[in-house]
């Protein structure tokens, strides 16, 4: 299943991992369109993320990781640090004041992969970036 990312003035390609992750792809398929703002992550490295505080997406672990490649995207389902949705546009050693954390990578993004790191400097530098993620019309 194929998405449309737009994030700040780019827009990106993305799949979803449905064989990989087929929970937490349902359970975000069901606040289809998403929207959002990234802000640039504190302790993480190269990523933005969108914080969604006390947000119940009723997933547990499932093709978790703390190190998600570029284009990689994560959901943290809470429990030690806030959910969050981590967008990774470099090196990655997911983290929060609380110690390391580990979330499920559902999305990954297919097109424009050159366009990640401006995504990051935009949002590290002018602040926090609109994003809202759709499904794909073929």
């Amino acid at each position: 299943m194929k998405l449309k990312i737009t994030a700040g003035p780019h827009t990106f390609d993305a799949v979803l991992e449905t064989e990989k992750a087929p929970k937490t792809v349902e359970a975000f398929l069901k606040h289809m369109p998403f929207t959002g703002q990234v802000v640039h992550v504190r302790w993480s490295g190269e990523g933005v993320w969108i914080p969604l505080g006390d947000k119940d997406f009723g997933v547990s672990y499932e093709n978790h990781t703390s190190h998600p490649a570029p284009g990689h995207i994560i959901l943290y389902p809470g429990g030690i640090s806030e959910t969050e949705i981590l967008l990774a546009y470099g090196g990655v050693d997911f983290s929060s004041k609380m110690g390391q954390l580990a979330g499920n990578h559902f999305i990954t993004i297919t097109s424009n992969l050159d366009k990640l790191s401006e995504i990051g400097r935009l949002t590290l530098w002018e602040g926090a970036q609109d994003i809202r993620f759709e499904l794909a019309e073929d």
